[in-house]
């Protein structure tokens, strides 16, 4: 066991020494300039959209990791008026700068990339929104969706946009700056994307926290847990991870988790060889995340969390290396010896099975679960 544990750190601190180049691009969507950070790569491209007010800055932190495992193209790019990119002066009215022409310059500032075709999407609270919009576009163009506590179209009805209406005085906001636009233009396009649903041949990935934004009013987080919720559980190509502990921030908070969902979502559109070439590279990953992050009892989570995808998927190998990997770094934790367990059930190894119980049931005498199927192998036995 200790060998197998030293292999991966040998194999994979190595790989941190490899860094991968980010290109700032200036690009001219017509007379003004979007900026766009280019890491490149081989493979379907992943375009990020950061949350209302932010910019590209905020995936910096995890973008190297994405990039490692995947070795694709990651584009991060600032909405016009934020972060680095210019608005267009040809544009007169306050009403002209809503999501539709922020759309239509994303196409542009892609299309000259030369990446206007198969795309995988990445998005952050109001970013969602862009996702929603630019899915239902181009709906054969999306190979797949991750929304990260992503703004649904489902939350804002209009008693919630008169609440929000409280809190937001936009004549507080200077005029002639993206935030302006994005706060004048907020209501209409919510209204507008009302119902709106993503396209059910993109499968999705959408994370959120347990807890959603505890600093507003009750009724605001249970609204916005909820709608979440629904999202998995009304549609067949959602897939709903809760991060446990995080706040709507989930990339800073979770790193680790939003990491490797991504990776998992590319993963998914590629074949079978190549698909194995990338989860092995993604158990590396994980366990590097786990160790920078021990002391987080989260990082225990995000190992399970895809171990069980790998059980999903009827993926048992990998499956079996995630969880015995987990037991390795969290010795002392009840529940990776209980996961390990089950998994070694399913692989039909019912001794190896019996001592993970055991060990899982000596840490947590109240594992009740664990007893009664220890139980129940001993009398098959």
């Amino acid at each position: 066991m200790k060998q197998f544990y030293f292999t991966f750190l040998v194999i994979f601190s190595i790989s941190l020494t490899m860094h991968s180049q980010a290109i700032d691009t200036p690009v001219d969507i017509g007379g003004y300039n979007m900026h766009f950070n280019i890491m490149k790569g081989v493979g379907t491209p992943i375009l990020f959209e950061a949350g209302g007010g932010d910019d590209s800055s905020v995936w910096t932190s995890i973008l190297e990791r994405i990039h490692k495992v995947t070795g694709t193209t990651l584009i991060t790019y600032d909405r016009s008026g934020f972060g680095q990119s210019e608005l267009n002066s040809a544009l007169k009215n306050d009403s002209d700068f809503g999501i539709e022409n922020g759309i239509k310059e994303l196409e542009t500032g892609l299309a000259k990339l030369g990446y206007g075709d198969d795309i995988i999407l990445v998005s952050h609270s109001y970013g969602g929104q862009y996702n929603l919009l630019y899915a239902n576009k181009h709906p054969k163009k999306v190979k797949s969706i991750v929304l990260i506590d992503a703004t649904l179209s489902d939350f804002w009805n209009d008693d919630f946009l008169a609440m929000r209406d409280k809190f937001v005085d936009i004549n507080t906001i200077p005029k002639g700056t993206g935030d302006y636009y994005l706060n004048f233009n907020y209501n209409e396009i919510m209204r507008s994307l009302r119902n709106t649903q993503f396209p059910d041949n993109i499968p999705v990935t959408n994370i959120f926290p347990d807890k959603s934004a505890p600093v507003y009013p009750k009724e605001y987080s249970e609204r916005w847990k909820k709608v979440h919720v629904d999202l998995g559980e009304k549609n067949n190509n959602v897939t709903n991870i809760i991060a446990e502990g995080s706040s709507h921030a989930v990339f800073n908070d979770n790193p680790a988790l939003v990491i490797n969902a991504i990776i998992k979502a590319y993963s998914e559109t590629l074949d079978k060889s190549q698909q194995n070439v990338v989860l092995h590279k993604a158990l590396g990953n994980a366990i590097e995340l786990s160790i920078e992050t021990k002391v987080h009892n989260r990082s225990e989570h995000d190992l399970n969390t895809l171990g069980y995808s790998f059980l999903q998927t009827q993926e048992l190998d990998k499956a079996l290396d995630i969880f015995k990997t987990t037991t390795l770094l969290f010795p002392n934790s009840a529940n990776a010896y209980d996961s390990y367990g089950e998994a070694l059930l399913i692989a039909d190894k019912k001794t190896e099975a019996i001592e993970m119980y055991e060990k899982s049931i000596a840490l947590n005498p109240d594992n009740e679960h664990g007893k009664e199927v220890l139980l129940k192998l001993k009398e098959k036995n």
